[in-house]
């Protein structure tokens, strides 16, 4: 068994637990926003959420690269105000994986909100029902199935990002090194074993939670397919 420093994994489980949790409260809040309004360049903007499912990530980090880095807008911003910098750090790689797993959960939550029956929402706002409390006693529990899926799928693409990471936050073992990154850094510098360590253990993490998922799906919908008789 060769030498391995954990680090990678632990940094990884961190950069994609933040990511996660950040992608799952804003696209939950966006996507139901956009699922009940009808406005002037919507299109627009549901595209630039999009955008990052159909771009090499490698483009997405550069993108980045130009907000957050020392020369720009934002990242020229924090530097000056808060002398905080983001590029190369591991703040840097959360905004990474934010930003590539946000589209599965915004998708996912979307069709969620699109797809349910509204006029459990109509019956409850009927009944004295605050908006704040409809979503979170109606809309929130009938959709939830959904957003889980969206939750599970956003958590395992920000585990596997690599790209834009490295365009952003680059490989400093201990800081900013995932294990995508250590997985391509080892294998170039020819530690197979220690390669397809971390393999295993990402395939394995990534296999267990889309198998969960499965599982938890086909009980759910079993459960509601007994209550409906």
């Amino acid at each position: 068994m060769p030498d391995i420093s954990y680090s990678p994994l632990y940094l990884s489980l961190k950069v994609a637990g933040i990511s996660t949790i950040v992608v799952f409260i804003s696209g939950l809040f966006i996507a139901y926003w956009f699922s009940r309004r009808q406005f002037f360049g919507k299109s627009i903007l549901e595209a630039l959420f999009l955008l990052p499912l159909v771009l090499p990530p490698t483009v997405v980090g550069f993108g980045l690269l130009l907000l957050f880095g020392k020369n720009g807008l934002i990242g020229k911003f924090l530097l000056e105000a808060f002398q905080f910098q983001i590029v190369f750090t591991w703040v840097g790689a959360v905004i990474a994986s934010a930003v590539v797993s946000f589209p599965l959960m915004y998708q996912a939550a979307h069709a969620a909100f699109q797809n349910m029956n509204r006029r459990y929402e109509q019956a409850a706002i009927m009944l004295g029902a605050s908006t704040w409390r409809v979503f979170w006693t109606v809309t929130f529990p009938l959709c939830w199935p959904g957003l889980l899926a969206g939750l599970v799928l956003s958590f395992a693409r920000a585990l596997g990002e690599f790209g834009a990471t490295l365009m952003l936050a680059g490989n400093i073992p201990g800081k900013t090194e995932t294990l995508p990154i250590a997985i391509y850094f080892a294998v170039e510098g020819g530690r197979m074993e220690i390669a397809a360590f971390w393999v295993a253990i990402i395939v394995a993490i990534g296999f267990s939670t889309i198998l969960w998922l499965n599982w938890w799906s086909k009980h759910t919908l079993n459960r509601h397919t007994q209550f409906k008789d």
